[in-house]
C-alpha cells in the first residue's frame, strides 16, 4: 500500500503562489470581460430607434456594455461608464467624427478639478488608441491603455473601451451612426 505524505510546506507554498497570481489573472481583459459578460442586459435596436439607419449603437450604463447592429452585424462589449450620476448624459446622439491617434484636451471643469493638461496622442493619452466623437461637446466612445476601468465605473463622462474593441468597432462605424445612452 503506497502511503502519500502531504508536507505543509508544499501546500502552504502553493496555496501561496494561486493568491499572488489570482490578481493577474483577473486583470487580464477577456477575464474582466468574462466577469461583467454577466451582467449584459440584452438589447434590440428597436426598442429605441425607428429605423437602423446606417448603424446603432446603444451604451447601456446599467450593464455597462456597449451594443452595436449594422445590418445582419451585432457585437456588444464591455465598456467603462461615467463614474457619477452627475457626470452621465443620457439620450440621442451621434458619431459626428472619429480619428485614430486622438488627443485629448481636459474640460475647463477637468482643469480646475484635477489640474489635467493636453496629453498628445500615445501611451499616457487617456483616449486610448481610437475615439468616436458624439455630437454633444466633451463626450466620446473611445479606447483606453488602462484595462481596469473596463466593466467599471471610472470615466468622466465617456463610453470607454479596451483599445482592440475600439479599433475593430472604429473600422465598422460610419460617421452618421445613431448613438443611444442609456
Amino acid at each position: 500500500m503506497t502511503h502519500h505524505i502531504l508536507n505543509r510546506r508544499k501546500v502552504i507554498l502553493s496555496g501561496a503562489a494561486s493568491l499572488l497570481a489570482a490578481p493577474a489573472i483577473a486583470q487580464t481583459p477577456s477575464a474582466t470581460a468574462t466577469r461583467n459578460i454577466a451582467s449584459f442586459v440584452q438589447q434590440d435596436w428597436r426598442d429605441h430607434f425607428d429605423t437602423m439607419g446606417v448603424a446603432t449603437i446603444v451604451a447601456d450604463t446599467a450593464s455597462r456594455a456597449l451594443h452595436f447592429w449594422k445590418g445582419d452585424i451585432y457585437h456588444v462589449y464591455p465598456t467603462s461608464v461615467p463614474i457619477s450620476e452627475e457626470l452621465t448624459k443620457r439620450g440621442y446622439t451621434e458619431i459626428v467624427r472619429k480619428r485614430v491617434g486622438p488627443d485629448w484636451t481636459p474640460t475647463a471643469s477637468q482643469r480646475e478639478r484635477f489640474d489635467w493638461e493636453y496629453i498628445p496622442p500615445g501611451p499616457n493619452n487617456p483616449l486610448g488608441t481610437h475615439a468616436m466623437y458624439l455630437s454633444w461637446p466633451a463626450y466620446i466612445i473611445h479606447g483606453t491603455h488602462d484595462t481596469r476601468k473596463i466593466g467599471r465605473p471610472s470615466s468622466d463622462g465617456c463610453i470607454g473601451l479596451y483599445n482592440e474593441t475600439i479599433a475593430k468597432l472604429f473600422d465598422i462605424t460610419p460617421i452618421g451612426t445613431q448613438v443611444r445612452i442609456i
